[in-house]
């Protein structure tokens, strides 16, 4: 492997922005701003969202109908595949 040519690799703190919840994981990325976490402080960096506040992983998805799209669609594929 060759030497010098890889990025630092060093632990960071992700910050959910939406739920709050902190990630301390190792990563190339890198932030001016830092946390104290546990005794210690390490780089933090800000994500609008994540597992912890994705609707998808919280069970909290829903469907969002605009104009009726969602009523059309049934109405015009309600007979299909009988």
């Amino acid at each position: 492997m060759k030497t010098d040519i890889h990025p630092a690799y060093a632990p960071v703190v992700f910050r959910d922005l939406a739920s709050g919840e902190t990630f301390l994981t190792r990563s190339t990325a890198t932030s001016e701003k830092t946390i104290d976490l546990d005794g210690t402080t390490y780089p933090v960096i800000d994500v609008e969202i994540s597992s912890a506040s994705h609707p998808f992983y919280t069970g909290k998805q829903r469907i969002l109908d605009s104009a009726g799209r969602v009523e059309k669609f049934n109405q015009r594929f309600k007979a299909f595949g009988k």
